[in-house]
């Protein structure tokens, strides 16, 4: 088990900034992904980006060049800092983490956070 939890999500108008910070309590493997994902209301859940330990990237095309994903290796924390954020993106955005010895995979994470809410007002 890899223990996530969110936090930093919050109410704010289009334009705006919001980051996100998941932190795992621990990795067995030095190796692995960890990913933002998010489910807007009626609409099924969508992989937003995703980072590798050893540093690789990567992000839907809707979050090209307004999103940014970070890890801290050492203190196992992942961040998601969202800019010039829109109505759209408002949504529950939720922590994953998967082992992978070299690429991360959206479909295979297995370890998810409880989720933390992003609303977008126009």
């Amino acid at each position: 088990q890899v223990p996530l939890v969110e936090s930093g999500g919050g109410s704010v108008q289009a334009g705006g900034s919001l980051r996100l910070s998941c932190a795992a309590s621990r990795f067995t493997y030095s190796r692995y992904c960890m990913g933002w994902f998010r489910q807007a209301p009626g609409k099924e859940r969508e992989g937003v980006a995703q980072i590798h330990s050893y540093g690789t990237t990567t992000y839907r095309d809707s979050a090209k060049g307004r999103f940014t994903i970070s890890l801290d290796n050492t203190k196992m924390i992942v961040y998601l800092q969202m800019n010039s954020l829109k109505p759209e993106d408002t949504a529950m955005y939720y922590c994953a983490a998967h082992y992978a010895y070299n690429n991360c995979y959206f479909q295979n994470y297995n370890y998810w956070g409880q989720g933390t809410r992003v609303n977008v007002s126009s």
